[in-house]
């Protein structure tokens, strides 16, 4: 089935203020962390941390994501325009995140709370981890929504067409979108079938679904027991970084370059590193002690 994108990313405006999908999907996903934490905490998760101790961790993770996501995305994606207008960085609203800034961002907030409160590190990291994924998926949502980080071309059956994708990938013969009359015309041209030559993989959606709803419940059912320090958090290394370097094959390179041998992608390269932590972090959970729950000292 072929679907044409006609979203607007604005979900509503009150007077001047335009509230857009993109960052009510990162407000669902800061949502679902605290809830789940929540639940988390009651189960003893992460012993001597009370509901106050994990409100004051959410905070500073919550500050890691957005510093740390924009950043990233500024510093690996999009360098030469930071440079030329430095206010660009607080244009969120716009989309523009980078996880593996992100993630930076969270486990420099991690480190931070770790040490105030005489925890293990990798205790907190291996709490926060099964926090993470349904706010992966949110965002990855909130990208379809915006009609950004899309997919290659796909003759499959199925695919998505957007209408304001730019031209650098479009088959030689086929005239832009733009070049259409209008939006209008669009509609009656995808009507008829004759836009089908211009789907593409939902990207977005095979992320949401991977990086968010697989690794959520995969993550979650794993973590419901008591686990060896350093499994959770490699667990969710090796699942995230082994996602996305899969479906950047089918995804369009960001900036539309490739870095190396004409697929290799930047998101491949900086999940690299990803797959070879998570493996690390496995592989030493097997002589890692086992974090034992304990109720923790408040409940509400």
């Amino acid at each position: 089935m072929i679907y044409l994108h006609d979203i607007d990313p604005v979900a509503f405006s009150l007077g001047p203020i335009k509230v857009h999908w993109y960052g009510i999907m990162y407000l669902l996903g800061f949502a679902a962390a605290w809830w789940l934490g929540r639940v988390r905490i009651r189960a003893g998760r992460l012993p001597g941390v009370d509901m106050n101790g994990f409100s004051d961790l959410l905070f500073y993770s919550m500050l890691g994501v957005v510093l740390g996501g924009r950043i990233g995305y500024m510093l690996f994606y999009a360098s030469a325009e930071w440079l030329a207008n430095p206010m660009i960085l607080l244009r969120v609203w716009e989309g523009g995140m980078s996880f593996h800034g992100g993630l930076l961002g969270v486990l420099i907030a991690g480190w931070w709370w770790t040490r105030k409160h005489r925890l293990h590190f990798f205790d907190t990291i291996d709490f926060v981890a099964p926090l993470v994924p349904l706010g992966l998926g949110f965002g990855r949502l909130g990208n379809f929504i915006g009609g950004e980080l899309f997919g290659k071309f796909t003759h499959a059956g199925w695919g998505v067409i957007f209408p304001h994708a730019p031209l650098k990938d479009v088959p030689a013969g086929l005239p832009s979108m733009q070049q259409l009359m209008s939006a209008a015309q669009i509609q009656q041209d995808y009507a008829a079938g004759l836009l089908n030559q211009y789907a593409r993989h939902p990207s977005q959606l095979y992320e949401a679904l991977l990086e968010g709803l697989v690794m959520f419940v995969v993550l979650w059912l794993y973590s419901r027991t008591p686990r060896p320090r350093y499994a959770v958090s490699g667990l969710f290394a090796l699942l995230y970084g082994s996602f996305r370097f899969l479906v950047e094959f089918v995804r369009m390179p960001d900036n539309g370059v490739y870095v190396a041998f004409d697929w290799l992608t930047r998101g491949q390269i900086l999940s690299l590193p990803l797959i070879g932590l998570g493996l690390v972090l496995l592989a030493l959970s097997r002589r890692a002690p086992v974090l034992q729950p304990a109720v923790a000292g408040e409940k509400a």
